[in-house]
C-alpha cells in the first residue's frame, strides 16, 4: 500500500499537467480557427480540476497506457473548413504532449549531472522526488501522446485519418466512434495495442536517452 501512495504521489502531478495541457491545447487551436466553445465553456484554463476525470485517471494508473481527460468541446460548424481544421485541432493534443516530453527530458538532463554527484544528504532527499516527476513527465507525455495518435475515433488519431481520408471513406469510417472506445479496450487486452505502440514507445524514449 505505501509503495502505491507513493507511486501516485510521484506519478499524479506530471499526469495532472500532461492532460490539462493536453486538453487546453485542443481548445486553444479551436479558439484561434474560429471557435470560441471551449473558451465559453471555462476550458481554456490551466486549472486541472477543470479537466479532471476520476475514471481516465484511475484507468492511467491501473493500466500505465490508456488514460483520458474530459474532452473540451468543440463545434465544427464554426470552422471555416471544418475537415481541415479538426485534424489541426486533434494534432494540438498529441502535439502538446511531445513538446512537453522534449522540455522535460531537457530539464531531467540538465539535473541529471547534480544528482549523480549529490551524496545521500538532506539535499538529494528533496530533489530526487522533483527528478522522479521530471522523469515521469517524459514518459506520461510520451505514452500519452503515442496512444492518442492510434488512428481510432474518439482519439485524437482517429479524428486526424477522418479528416484526411476521401469524404465518402471518412463518412463511413468515422461510423465507429460510438464503439471506438470498446474497440480500443479489446485491442488493449488482447496485447494487440501494446504490440503495435509499444516498440513506437520504446524508441522514443531510448531517443531521449531516459
Amino acid at each position: 500500500m505505501g509503495n502505491f501512495l507513493q507511486d501516485i504521489s510521484i506519478k499524479i502531478l506530471p499526469l495532472l499537467w500532461a492532460i490539462t495541457i493536453h486538453e487546453v491545447s485542443h481548445g486553444w487551436v479551436a479558439n484561434r480557427l474560429g471557435d470560441p466553445t471551449a473558451r465559453l465553456a471555462g476550458r481554456l484554463t490551466l486549472n486541472p480540476l477543470k479537466h479532471l476525470d476520476p475514471m481516465g485517471m484511475l484507468a492511467f494508473f491501473l493500466t500505465r497506457m490508456i488514460g483520458w481527460a474530459k474532452p473540451v468541446p468543440v463545434d465544427a460548424r464554426n470552422f471555416r473548413d471544418p475537415r481541415r481544421d479538426m485534424v489541426w485541432v486533434a494534432l494540438a493534443g498529441p502535439g502538446s504532449n511531445f513538446a512537453m516530453a522534449l522540455v522535460s527530458t531537457a530539464i531531467y538532463h540538465a539535473m541529471l549531472p547534480s544528482m549523480q554527484s549529490m551524496g545521500a544528504g538532506g539535499g538529494r532527499s528533496i530533489l530526487l522526488p522533483v527528478f522522479l516527476m521530471v522523469r515521469w513527465s517524459v514518459l506520461i507525455n510520451a505514452i500519452l501522446g503515442i496512444f492518442n495518435l492510434v488512428p481510432i475515433p474518439p482519439l485524437d488519431g482517429g479524428r486526424v485519418l477522418v479528416g484526411v481520408l476521401p469524404e465518402r471513406a471518412a463518412e463511413k469510417y468515422s461510423r465507429i466512434e460510438p464503439y471506438g472506445f470498446f474497440i480500443v479496450i479489446a485491442l488493449l487486452f488482447t496485447g494487440i495495442l501494446t504490440t503495435f505502440i509499444g516498440p513506437i514507445y520504446g524508441d522514443f524514449v531510448s531517443l531521449l536517452h531516459i
